[in-house]
């Protein structure tokens, strides 16, 4: 029965490791927040202490000064070394004035204990010397042989002797004879015994419990799980030692203990997996804390690993320094090569910008060019139009003249065939007719003229000084005005003019002189002025 009960125990141990194995990512998430939450675990613990300092400065009791005491003892024998002596020495006094011999010697057991822990091995050695083994009571016998173990173990830590080693485990062995075989503090000396022994496996199944019934609320939980990782640490699983190293830090964190081994070795194990980044944090941390604690062995333990740790952190720095050059370099090229691709792209842009602007103004141009083309297609078309109706009127008036002078011809054949010779020579002397024929000619000039150009009144009078303004009826044109209007029909010949109008030279003459008197501007360029009216402007 015993047996089953061993193997079961056995193979539940090495389930509950093995399964602890697959939880590393959810430990190192856990010491993670832990971190995070650093300063607020250490604020509740100040606070608590000094809630104690308040207490013990308001209490007159001595006795209960004395228990007052040993709390802040207790808060800071893991936390700051220095404080711890300084209350234990004061915890010394004040139980000597009680004379107590019971916390006499348990004042001077804890203060060898603090001692050793500072490096202070000779105040500590004589300390422990001084104590009469024979007077110490059943109660204070473990503290007795744990304070020899540590100042054994922390001396040989020192001077690097294994005579220390060998006593601090025959004081191991003593303090088992002591401890009640039931209690944590036991099993807990009992697994160090079986591991320091090679005895991994009964020490690995004793840890397996204690980290069964423990949490993070108990230091203990801490230096549990820290001889759980040293196991897998001599067997060569990386895997594991990290896990259970890392749930001890988590426990130290959480209990704002600076005497502790966790983060020390959990920065060996990241060094061992090459995560030089981590393991620089974590030993820089566990030096930290070494220095605030002012545990001595701690300090000379952290120092000697973080330089080969430092040395690792600044070579891998020096990588990524000429890494970062190497980059830098090939960027600042890159950036180079783009910002001349974006030059050329700019002033590609800036040439296309141009192109686009130069060709929305000859499309402008364009159209308005085409607008005007429009308009003298228009114009042209309404001028052929013009040009058609007013040949049919000019063949009119002509077929018109015609068929009259035939009237004329038969009117005096007929009146020479009944030999009215008198009458013929009346109709030839007569100048009604030709003043008749001349009318209908100048009417009909004015018809015509003023259809090929209506605004020529409007334009002529634009030429004039406003007081010196033509107006006629509507559709007919005046003496001076039929001047220019053949003027602006290209006769300029004065004898020409004068031929049709039926007037002397010298009245023609002065009629012109009259009206370019009467010009706005320039005289010289009045002329050149008439012809241009009505004129279609090429473009």
């Amino acid at each position: 029965m015993k047996k089953a009960k061993t193997l079961f125990a056995i193979l539940f141990s090495c389930w509950f490791c093995c399964s602890a194995g697959t939880d590393v990512d959810s430990v190192q998430r856990e010491l993670e927040q832990a971190l995070r939450d650093r300063e607020r675990f250490e604020q509740h613990k100040l606070r608590k202490i000094e809630g104690i300092k308040r207490n013990l400065k308001r209490n007159p009791v001595i006795a209960q000064q004395a228990d007052l005491l040993f709390q802040l003892i207790q808060e800071y024998r893991k936390y700051q070394i220095d404080s711890a002596i300084r209350y234990t020495l004061q915890y010394k006094d004040v139980v000597e004035r009680l004379q107590d011999p019971e916390r006499i010697n348990q004042a001077s057991i804890l203060l060898a204990r603090l001692l050793s822990s500072a490096g202070k091995f000779i105040e500590s050695g004589n300390l422990l010397r001084q104590i009469e083994r024979d007077s110490l009571s059943v109660a204070l016998l473990p503290d007795y042989f744990d304070a020899f173990l540590a100042f054994n173990s922390h001396y040989g830590q020192s001077s690097n002797t294994e005579h220390y080693f060998t006593q601090s485990e025959i004081y191991r062995d003593s303090l088992l004879t002591v401890l009640d075989s039931s209690s944590l503090d036991y099993n807990m000396a009992l697994a160090t015994k079986c591991l320091f022994h090679h005895e991994a496996d009964k020490a690995r199944e004793i840890l397996s419990h204690l980290l069964r019934e423990t949490t993070d609320n108990q230091r203990e939980r801490a230096v549990i799980a820290y001889l759980m990782g040293i196991i897998y640490k001599n067997e060569g699983d990386i895997e594991k030692q990290c896990y259970y190293f890392t749930v001890s830090a988590i426990t130290d964190i959480k209990q704002v203990v600076k005497d502790n081994a966790s983060l020390q070795s959990l920065a060996l194990c990241y060094y061992e997996t090459g995560d030089i980044d981590k393991a620089f944090t974590f030993i820089q941390k566990a030096i930290d804390d070494a220095v605030f604690s002012n545990v001595r062995y701690r300090t000379l333990e952290n120092s000697s690993f973080y330089s080969i740790i430092n040395a690792s952190f600044q070579e891998k720095e020096a990588e990524q320094k000429r890494v970062l050059r190497q980059n830098l370099i090939i960027i600042s090229a890159l950036t180079i090569l783009l910002m001349l691709v974006l030059f050329a792209l700019y002033q590609q842009i800036k040439k296309l910008k141009i192109a686009r602007a130069d060709l929305h103004n000859a499309n402008q141009a364009l159209q308005h060019l085409n607008e005007q083309l429009l308009h003298v297609n228009t114009d042209l078309s309404e001028a052929n139009h013009i040009k058609e109706e007013y040949i049919a009127q000019f063949f009119d008036i002509c077929s018109s003249y015609i068929d009259k002078i035939e009237e004329q011809r038969a009117a005096i054949r007929k009146k020479f065939a009944r030999g009215q010779l008198d009458d013929i020579g009346k109709m030839l002397k007569s100048q009604d007719v030709v003043k008749h024929e001349l009318e209908d000619l100048y009417r009909n000039f004015d018809v015509i003229f003023l259809n090929l150009y209506p605004s020529f009144l409007d334009d002529f009078n634009k030429l004039l000084r406003p007081e010196e303004h033509m107006t006629t009826n509507k559709g007919e044109l005046n003496t001076e005005l039929r001047i220019f209007a053949l003027i602006r029909l290209g006769i300029t010949d004065s004898a020409k003019i004068a031929s049709f109008l039926r007037y002397s030279l010298r009245t023609v003459y002065n009629y012109r002189v009259k009206v370019r008197n009467k010009v706005a501007g320039s005289k010289d360029e009045f002329e050149a002025k008439i012809r241009d009216i009505g004129t279609i402007r090429s473009f």
